[in-house]
């Protein structure tokens, strides 16, 4: 890029290549761009007051995408999630005990789960406890607890409670972003505590994300990248992003094109 590049034409690329790659470091941007770190850092700053980005040290994160009120988001992205949650429930094997948590991505994945093959299914989300009850050959175990409308389940003392004495075949976590080195996050602590503990009950676990969730963090940790066993990525994902939970030992999976 000629170093007399725009401050806006500078954004966009690192946009693009936030996009591309999942982080971006100042230093590398700044020898690229031919400008100095402190334009650079100052890009970022501006970025992240728009929400665009998540500043940390040395560089910058996507920004963690916001999420509506469960019931908007079933509305949101169905054939996207459909395809994710299509390959998703591919490792799901015969006679095994399922732990769903609330989403409307595992909602669709609850809704891929194959008939007649002697599943058992516990979630603390009543969409999919109802969703499944009223197809043949499953058994639904409902969590309870305090239920929270805009995540869509049973959260609270209660609920974790009952996660903390289950083990599991599989589970399904939902994540709000996951990155290849900072792991999973969650944007509400009581919500995170809760999916810890069913990474803790759960002898394999299985993570969809769509890309916008790819390479950012949120307001609370989840877990390391390392809990990850699958992770089911849309057909386009960025290949970098891809290649970068493959280093760490995630086993990657991506949906079929639409």
């Amino acid at each position: 890029m000629h170093p007399e590049a725009l401050p806006g034409e500078r954004q966009q690329t690192i946009l693009q290549l936030l996009r591309q790659q999942g982080r971006v470091f100042s230093a590398q941007l700044a020898l690229q761009m031919g400008v100095s770190e402190d334009s650079i850092r100052r890009d970022l700053r501006d970025l992240a007051s728009q929400g665009l980005c998540r500043k940390v040290y040395g560089g910058a994160l996507p920004a963690a995408p916001e999420f509506p009120p469960l019931a908007d988001r079933h509305a949101l992205q169905r054939e996207q999630k459909q395809a994710l949650a299509r390959a998703a429930a591919l490792h799901v094997r015969q006679g095994e005990q399922v732990l769903l948590d609330a989403g409307s991505t595992n909602s669709a994945i609850a809704a891929c789960l194959p008939d007649n093959q002697g599943l058992r299914v516990i979630t603390n989300a009543p969409d999919i406890a109802l969703l499944l009850m009223a197809r043949s050959g499953f058994e639904v175990t409902l969590i309870g607890g305090r239920l929270d409308p805009r995540i869509g389940a049973a959260v609270g003392a209660q609920a974790l409670e009952a996660i903390a004495a289950l083990r599991v075949d599989v589970c399904f976590v939902g994540t709000c972003a996951v990155d290849a080195e900072a792991g999973l996050w969650a944007v509400d602590g009581e919500e995170a505590a809760l999916k810890r503990a069913m990474l803790a009950a759960s002898s394999r676990c299985v993570v969809v994300a769509s890309n916008e969730k790819l390479g950012a963090q949120a307001s609370h940790r989840i877990g390391a990248v390392e809990r990850i066993d699958v992770l089911v990525l849309e057909a386009d994902a960025p290949p970098a992003q891809a290649e970068a939970f493959a280093r760490r030992g995630v086993d990657i999976h991506h949906a079929a094109a639409e």
